[in-house]
């Protein structure tokens, strides 16, 4: 009778430890980060927070709009420069508590002399305060969907 019990008890433990052991070694989906839009969040700790940055060119990725969500998490005014190889660097100021919307509440960025047809990426770098700067790959969209129809920079 024991060994039936023992035996009932091992195979149970068995079950659940296979059932549920995949669990153990697989990383929790919801504490992956990633950019839920079509454009990249910029890693970093400076002042300025870089949100959904994307680039909406022409059909010949000649000139394109640069558009994101700058964030300044600080009690004071900071600023940001934004560079694509080759081309002149931009610089924008964002008040604190006062996100600088590009593409939306303000002009984008407006990038002529581009190399890069939609669908691909390009390198951008970031720099603000006193934080390391960072190079990402931002994606290069084009005005085939309609919520970016509009941003495409006019000829």
């Amino acid at each position: 009778m024991k060994s039936r019990l023992v035996a009932s008890l091992a195979i149970s433990a068995a079950v659940i430890v296979g059932a549920t052991g995949c669990s153990m070694i697989s990383p929790v989906a919801t504490q992956i980060q990633y950019s839920a839009s079509d454009g990249v969040n910029v890693p970093g700790d400076g002042p300025v927070l870089v949100r959904n940055a994307l680039i909406v060119a022409n059909e010949d990725g000649t000139v394109g709009n640069f558009v994101a969500a700058l964030v300044n998490d600080t009690q004071e005014t900071a600023s940001i420069t934004i560079e694509v190889e080759g081309l002149a660097p931009a610089t924008v100021k964002v008040k604190p508590g006062n996100p600088v919307s590009l593409g939306a509440g303000a002009e984008p960025l407006l990038l002529e002399g581009l190399d890069v047809m939609p669908g691909s990426t390009v390198a951008v770098y970031f720099q603000t305060g006193d934080a390391e700067g960072q190079l990402v790959q931002v994606p290069v969209l084009d005005g085939s969907l309609a919520q970016y129809a509009d941003l495409v920079p006019s000829e």
